[in-house]
């Protein structure tokens, strides 16, 4: 038997009207109130529409491309990516509409329910996914309904779901199971970074991380300290104290390098979680009066378009983003073949430029 409107008002404890308006999104309801519905919608796996297989009749010209912040260049350079492939002489048409989640699992969430309700034919998520096993579950179990309605999933830049979560199955009798992905090697970007710094001479190495939960962090965090530890005991055993967490944003690298200072005042170089973050890194050392490279170094991660043009230009980790996103597009149309295993790594490139130097003697 379906689930109804009133089920769902009787498991959160609300009205049904209640229940209506925070479907709708269109009507201010008390937070508190609003995730207990959605909670209920979840359990219950309520479709507004009615059950999956109602959906899976036909879906519209609508492509769902999630991201974080699309201000910020890393994910507009994909969203812009991603929408090339929906022009009309490519896709016939299709219309990509952009979701901006803030970085909020729960939008995150509230946004793939939307998306199902428009019967939207693809969704693309992009960047990192937040490490918390309730969030993970709820998100496998909404990307399922997503897949029986007939909505394609795709993965950029973040890795696959957890097999034990039981990812999405692919549409159309696709051999890949769960969403398709394409992933980043940031573990071995952030290696070969490390490992830069490291030939230069650099021992006294701080870190601006990204925050903690998100698994582009953790896996940036882990090809560092994994180059360290090649290099010795005692350097990976200063590195986390040498390690600050903050957002992937200017002032996080900025307030992230007076506090490794403060640290260790005699650090020779600080990596940064992204290029955004190293420009705050770069002009908290220039305000504590500290010279770019002379001084100290300074790395970032993504090559985003301004960093070959900062003073001094950045050394950092190429992700070729626009071609990531483009091959997402693609794989969301069903345009391309699906990878190995539902799974395309993209591969990172060092790009060391002047912001990086040997220490001093």
């Amino acid at each position: 038997m379906a689930v109804t409107l009133a089920d769902v008002a009787a498991r959160a404890g609300v009205s049904a009207a209640t229940v209506s308006r925070v479907l709708s999104g269109n009507y201010p309801v008390a937070g508190a109130t609003r995730s207990r519905v959605l909670r209920a919608v979840e359990e219950l796996e309520y479709v507004v529409n009615g059950p999956a297989s109602a959906l899976a009749a036909a879906t519209s010209d609508l492509v769902g491309v999630l991201v974080n912040d699309i201000a910020d260049p890393f994910f507009g350079i994909m969203a812009s990516a991603v929408q090339s492939e929906m022009e009309p002489e490519k896709a016939g048409g299709k219309l990509a509409v952009v979701c901006n989640t803030g970085g909020s699992p729960e939008r995150e969430l509230t946004y793939l329910t939307l998306l199902q309700r428009q019967r939207a034919a693809a969704v693309v998520l992009t960047g990192s996914a937040v490490e918390d096993p309730g969030h993970t579950a709820a998100l496998a179990a909404r990307l399922r309904r997503l897949a029986s309605a007939g909505t394609r999933v795709v993965l950029c830049g973040r890795p696959p779901l957890p097999e034990a979560d039981g990812g999405a199955a692919a549409p159309d009798g696709e051999d890949a199971c769960g969403p398709l992905t394409v992933a980043f090697d940031n573990r071995g970007g952030a290696r070969r970074l490390t490992e830069h710094l490291l030939a230069l001479g650099h021992r006294r190495i701080g870190y601006v991380a990204g925050p903690a939960e998100r698994t582009t962090t953790r896996h940036r965090l882990e090809g560092h300290r994994s180059a360290l530890a090649d290099r010795g005991p005692e350097l990976l055993a200063d590195a986390e104290h040498l390690t600050v967490h903050g957002a992937y944003d200017r002032s996080s690298g900025y307030d992230g390098a007076l506090e490794l200072l403060r640290r260790r005042p005699d650090l020779t170089a600080v990596l940064a979680a992204n290029d955004t973050v190293a420009l705050g890194v770069c002009a908290a050392l220039r305000d504590r009066g500290l010279r770019i490279p002379e001084d100290v170094s300074v790395a970032g991660f993504d090559d985003l378009p301004f960093s070959a043009d900062a003073a001094p230009a950045l050394t950092t980790v190429r992700i070729p983003l626009h071609e990531a996103g483009a091959r997402a597009g693609r794989l969301a149309l069903g345009r391309e073949s699906a990878p190995p295993g539902g799974v395309a790594t993209v591969r990172t490139e060092l790009m060391a430029r002047a912001s990086t130097a040997p220490p001093r003697a």
